[in-house]
């Protein structure tokens, strides 16, 4: 039978967590109770795992933490022995599933649990912090958690509170026992290919991928929006890929001059590092992504911008960034052990960056042109194509380039 770990802060959310327990096992599954708490004691509930054995994990009594000085620090020691525990639950096949009710210390301490299981593995968490303006990043980081709005407060039962956590129930108990069935279902049957995309590069990647997919592999897109290309590293890092073609580098640019975008210091890494064949076409290093229009700091007003859509405004990178950007890109692929060849489209690298376009700049794309060209090492293959990053043609060369350096690959190692 499928056993569901819940993982709760029991000395606040006792009587919470005892009724989706008891509507788990309604649902038909086992479950195992796990008190992530710290401060006071277990409330209308007995955990199948107490906070003394967590915090004894972690390397420390209870009380010790209670007397840490601060919240935070109790909180950032506890959680270690809440990830580790978790953790060995998985490993040794104990648990299909896991769930928390929790305001934003419990949160927190469950995510950092399920940030460490593996991609597949069912994880939900149930908070009022999972709303409005408020960034998923530390619930979810880059793993596939299912986050539920709780609408009201974590404290009592209630109508409503009772429907949130029947649905919670339902939705971890389902997807546990499916897990208990399948187990992790990402096994690959044929070699892949990481992509990176946006809005802005849709329509190229849409274009080739039929391509791509009749060639013999699977084409795994990341939209390059300061997560995906985390995840994309992780798992390239991991060993999932054959070879990356990296046709959007947005968070590149948010890592160099911010908004939402980042993509952090370490992108571009993995591939480099684990020898895989590398297509990079420095799409999208001109702007960087921030939140509707009057949103935008008051610090970027009076550059280009772009209206995306009503919940994202585009605003152009300076010179002096997008030169930066360049360089980092150029620094990147220069540690790269495997084969690199950089794309580069003449007519303009996003929807902006055209002739007419709000981001059009000549000199300066020729000023990016030459840092790729005079910067790269000599075996990097750099090559230029007249048109513009969205059309078909420019599309169609980079897949032929990616054939190429894969087929490059598959002569060296004799398959």
């Amino acid at each position: 039978m499928a056993t569901v770990l819940l993982i709760g802060t029991l000395d606040t959310k006792g009587p919470e967590t005892a009724y989706l327990r008891d509507k788990v096992l309604e649902f038909g599954c086992n479950a195992l109770v796990l008190d992530s708490g710290i401060l006071g004691e277990a409330v209308g509930i007995e955990a199948d795992i107490n906070r003394r054995e967590v915090a004894a994990v972690a390397g420390f009594t209870i009380d010790q933490l209670r007397e840490a000085g601060t919240r935070g620090k109790a909180v950032e020691e506890m959680l270690k022995g809440v990830r580790t525990l978790t953790l060995q639950l998985y490993e040794q096949g104990r648990i299909h599933g896991v769930v928390s009710l929790g305001g934003a210390e419990g949160a927190v301490l469950a995510a950092s649990a399920m940030k460490v299981l593996p991609m597949g593995f069912p994880k939900l968490i149930v908070s009022p912090i999972a709303s409005g303006h408020r960034k998923f990043g530390p619930l979810i980081g880059t793993r596939d958690t299912l986050v539920m709005h709780s609408v009201v407060d974590i404290l009592g039962l209630n109508p409503i509170s009772r429907t949130i956590y029947d649905n919670a129930a339902a939705a971890i108990s389902g997807m546990a026992m499916a897990f208990e069935k399948k187990g992790i279902t990402t096994a690959r049957t044929r070699k892949a290919i990481a992509a990176t995309m946006l809005g802005n590069t849709t329509r190229p990647l849409i274009h080739i991928r039929p391509k791509i997919e009749d060639s013999g592999y699977d084409l795994v897109i990341f939209h390059a929006n300061g997560v995906g290309g985390p995840a994309m590293e992780e798992l390239i890092a991991q060993g999932y890929f054959d070879a990356v073609l990296d046709y959007t580098l947005s968070e590149v640019a948010g890592h160099i001059a911010g908004g939402f975008h980042n993509g952090g210091s370490a992108r571009l890494d993995a591939a480099a590092q684990a020898g895989i064949p590398q297509v990079i076409v420095p799409g999208c290093l001109d702007f960087i992504v921030f939140g509707a229009k009057e949103e935008v700091p008051e610090k970027f007003h009076g550059r280009p911008q772009y209206y995306h859509n009503p919940e994202f405004t585009l605003v152009r990178l300076t010179p002096e960034e997008q030169l930066h950007a360049a360089r980092f890109v150029v620094e990147k692929l220069n540690k790269a052990r495997g084969t690199v060849s950089v794309v580069v489209p003449l007519g303009g690298g996003s929807v902006m960056d055209k002739q007419g376009g709000a981001f059009w700049d000549a000199d300066l794309n020729q000023q990016v042109r030459d840092i790729f060209k005079n910067g790269l090492r000599k075996d990097i293959r750099y090559v230029e194509h007249a048109g513009h990053i969205n059309d078909d043609a420019f599309a169609e060369f980079a897949y032929s380039e990616l054939m190429s350096v894969l087929g490059e690959k598959e002569a060296a190692s004799g398959d």
